[in-house]
């Protein structure tokens, strides 16, 4: 279900406002877009979705492969995802395998935290944690 970004027609006490909300409806620039999680999948998939103005932002679907960044060897090597192990943002993201920024996703190179936002950037990278 999207999200409405308007003003609030009742005051924090719970009374009414009669200013705008009288007269003013919802407006088409107010609603944001739907919540969409990035699974982890067998292969990787990217939706392109578009924006206002016509701008055009991706956002990973299923994702099978993380770039992973060493920081000892300062190199970057891609890694298949297992799954979820701890998410911070919302312990049913481990039971349903969502990638979220600050998961740690179990890979064959070992224990990486997200760094990036799949959500947003479109793309799944992340660090790896030290044993």
């Amino acid at each position: 279900m999207a999200k409405w970004h308007g003003i609030s027609r009742r005051k924090p006490s719970g009374g009414r406002l009669k200013r705008p909300s009288r007269y003013r409806g919802k407006r088409r620039r107010e609603i944001s877009s739907e919540n969409q999680f990035a699974y982890v999948g067998a292969e990787d998939k990217r939706k392109g979705y578009r924006k206002r103005a016509g701008s055009q932002t991706v956002r990973v679907m299923l994702a099978n492969q993380i770039n992973v960044s060493d920081p000892k060897e300062g190199k970057t090597t891609r890694a298949t995802i297992s799954g979820v192990v701890e998410n911070d943002a919302d312990p049913n993201y481990v039971r349903r395998n969502i990638i979220t920024k600050g998961a740690i996703l179990d890979t064959d190179v070992g224990l990486v935290r997200v760094t990036s936002r799949p959500g947003m950037d479109g793309v799944v990278c992340g660090v790896l944690l030290e044993d």
